[in-house]
């Protein structure tokens, strides 16, 4: 036995950290032969026989007494040579492949030192499993960092789940281990086996997995990503030109598990939902679609929130080709997708990310700085390299293997704030003695920074619930770097105002105009979103007063308002036909109302109505955030709640005029200013028979007197129906 006692012991106890170093085929010192070494659990006899010179001796192995290492020596040959590994087991059965501690490393020193410094764009390009050929040999390489662990196995179908069969390599300081395994191929199940710090064995998920096992079942598929053929090159050309900011947004947000039912109840997959889900779409009218989180989740009343594996489109409804596919279709119906994105935090899974290693890894070990207490999750140690370097490639991997359009990001109030949703004593403060969060502030104007530069056109959304200054500013100038923020304000103060009777919305005037005072802050998107339709809140039409009639002409107005206030739109599903209920993530959305009398099928028909008048305008969304893009008429009657403002581009063209009458009694005769003279024709009414409503208009439009009102040189008498929301555009004066 060349090994020596300590060696060897390593090797049996599985606690070598350099396996290469002994296993495979080695030269002996001053060029005198080779010797070879197995470590080969279960086998009976191991030969090591020459591949590609077949004048190189057959390598012979002898067990080293009762161990599973096998060892032989040749003089017959002193450079090593390329060799297949032929194991025979005890029933006689023989398997032959390439050895994996044949081969060198998969990760070279530019790419640790670029993972280590935080800046490895690619990384899943390199840690994870990779399908690759080396040396004419097709295998899989995998890779992980578990930079305290003693000892990381690859465990997986493709050797019984024995942790003995395939020893990794600690990559120097990097943290990283690494194998390369010949003949694993698509589709094999593989999770890594970890003796941690303390010397405890566990089974881990692979952080950088593309692919899982359906839950509750955890293990990761190794897959190719890169092998679908798609078909939106036009699509992703416009968008590298595109400026979203001066573009038409109306984002459609959906649960992917509960749009749409087959008829025994079960979810719709990505191909299966492609057809039906574009063809509403563009029915609707919708330029985006926004999902809640498609990464992997253990636990699906987490919405997707609570995320398992962040590289992996869930298997709940198919593979990443079929993920892929739905991109790809919606693309090329000219429908942009965006995702739910959630770097905030991660469960506790003892199977996935958290102490992945023994120690917080990807956490913090102190809980006033590693763990959410209203959700029972941890916090990403933003300012660990690493551990930026997994979320920023993740924003980039979605970008770059699915086409992602924009990245929506959950929960960056809990990110900006380290005493977010706690007590005082329950949070460290900063190194100034602050409450920022300075790492995952300096994270997410990393994110921004190279997702925009990256892949130009794709939009970056915060769910940011507080006044945090500059979030949709560029880091040169102090801000966050995201394309846009969820105007949360707008959303409850909106919601705030319509739940009320009519009889009392004189006292509350300002809940509609307050969000004028900051709008210019921000580049804001108006959601009426998911948040805002479960946990008893109610539907939509579930919070408006009144009876049914009243109630739908609410909604009607209430869409009307959000779609013609400057900003972005959102709209969770359901919303656009009137669910009566909350969302329930096992239901789906209330299909059958639209057949149940003329309210639901009326909203259904207004929101699609809404997005053709709002696309077909670029006054009603070029200059969101331009101060010319919008003037107030009249918003103090607040007597009669009656609200009145322009929408225009930035030059004063493409004029709207838009009126809410907020109370359910007519207004005859009600003289609003004009900002030019002529007909101006009425080309949305809320109250219309077609919407389900009392059918109240102006016959068809308004003819602009030279009266002077409110701060304009013309003005007009207008009708405003109950509950209303109505539109009024200029027409050109006839020609001759």
């Amino acid at each position: 036995m060349l090994l020596t006692q300590e060696e060897l012991a390593s090797l049996v106890q599985l606690r070598n950290r350099s396996p290469h170093a002994l296993l495979g085929m080695h030269p002996l010192d001053e060029g005198k032969g080779l010797v070879g070494r197995a470590l080969a659990p279960g086998a009976a006899r191991v030969e090591m026989q020459p591949v590609h010179e077949k004048d190189k001796p057959v390598l012979k192995l002898k067990r080293l007494g009762r161990t599973d290492v096998f060892e032989g020596v040749t003089t017959a040959a002193t450079r090593v040579y390329a060799y297949d590994l032929v194991i025979t087991d005890r029933q006689g059965n023989v398997r032959r492949s390439r050895d994996p501690y044949s081969f060198l490393p998969t990760l070279g020193e530019g790419d640790l030192y670029l993972f280590g410094k935080g800046d490895e764009r690619r990384i899943y390009e390199k840690l994870g499993a990779q399908l690759r050929t080396l040396d004419g040999v097709s295998g899989a390489s995998f890779a992980v960092w578990a930079p305290n662990a003693q000892r990381v196995s690859v465990v997986g179908d493709f050797n019984g789940w024995d942790g003995r069969c395939h020893l990794m390599r600690s990559l120097g300081s990097s943290g990283v281990w690494e194998i390369f395994i010949p003949g694993v191929c698509e589709g094999m199940h593989y999770k890594f086996e970890i003796r941690d710090c303390h010397g405890a064995v566990s089974l881990k998920t692979d952080p950088y997995g593309f692919f899982f096992e359906v839950a509750p079942k955890n293990a990761a598929i190794v897959w190719n990503t890169r092998k679908y053929e798609w078909g939106d090159e036009a699509w992703l050309a416009r968008r590298r030109q595109a400026n979203p900011l001066r573009g038409p947004v109306s984002i459609y947000e959906m649960h992917l598990g509960s749009w749409r039912k087959k008829s025994m109840g079960e979810s719709l997959g990505y191909r299966e939902l492609a057809e039906p889900l574009v063809e509403y779409l563009r029915e609707m009218g919708f330029t985006h679609v926004e999902f809640l989180p498609v990464a992997e989740h253990a636990f699906y009343p987490s919405w997707g929130y609570q995320v398992t594996g962040f590289y992996a489109a869930t298997s709940r409804y198919g593979t990443p080709e079929d993920f892929q596919y739905l991109v790809d279709k919606l693309h090329q119906a000219g429908i942009g997708v965006i995702i739910d994105w959630v770097p905030a935090h991660f469960p506790r899974d003892d199977w996935a990310l958290a102490r992945f290693d023994g120690t917080a890894l990807y956490e913090h070990e102190d809980p006033r700085k590693g763990a959410h207490q209203d959700w029972g999750t941890l916090i990403f140690n933003y300012g660990r390299h690493e551990v930026a370097n997994f979320l920023l490639a993740n924003a980039l991997y979605w970008c770059d293997r699915f086409h992602i359009d924009g990245l929506r990001v959950d929960a960056v109030a809990s990110m900006l704030y380290l005493d977010y949703s706690r007590k005082p004593g329950e949070w460290i403060p900063n190194q100034y003695g602050g409450r920022e969060n300075l790492e995952a502030i300096e994270f997410l104007r990393t994110f921004n920074h190279i997702t925009h530069t990256e892949f130009p056109g794709v939009m970056t959304i915060a769910e940011e619930s507080t006044a945090w200054p500059q979030v949709t500013r560029p880091p040169y100038l102090g801000g966050l770097g995201f394309s846009f923020k969820w105007n949360m304000g707008w959303m409850h103060d909106t919601l705030n105002y319509f739940r009320r009777d009519p009889v009392y919305r004189k006292h509350h005037q300002n809940d509609l105009t307050f969000a004028m005072l900051y709008h210019h802050h921000e580049n804001f998107i108006l959601p009426l979103s998911h948040d805002e339709v479960v946990h008893g809140k109610g539907s939509l039409l579930g919070r408006m007063p009144g009876d049914d009639w009243r109630r739908f002409a609410n909604l009607r107005a209430l869409l009307g308002y959000q779609w013609f206030f400057p900003g972005k739109k959102l709209l969770f599903m359901g919303g656009e036909l009137g669910q009566r209920e909350e969302w329930n993530a096992n239901g789906e959305v209330a299909w059958p109302l639209l057949e149940a009398g003329p309210y639901h099928r009326g909203v259904q028909r207004f929101a699609q109505d809404l997005n053709r008048l709002y696309q077909a305008h670029p006054g009603l969304w070029e200059a969101d955030y331009d101060h010319e893009g919008f003037r107030w008429v009249d918003c103090s009657d607040a007597e009669k709640s009656v609200f009145s403002f322009i929408r225009q581009r930035s030059d004063g063209t493409d004029r709207t005029m838009v009126i809410l009458n907020l109370t359910p009694v007519i207004r005859y005769g009600y003289r609003l200013g004009l900002p030019q003279g002529g007909w101006w024709r009425e080309v949305l009414n809320s109250d219309a028979g077609i919407y389900g409503g009392s059918g109240v208009g102006n016959l068809g439009g308004v003819q602009a007197q030279a009266v002077a009102s409110h701060g304009f040189a013309h003005s007009a008498l207008f009708t405003l129906p109950p509950l209303s929301l109505i539109v009024f555009q200029p027409q050109p004066a006839a020609s001759g």
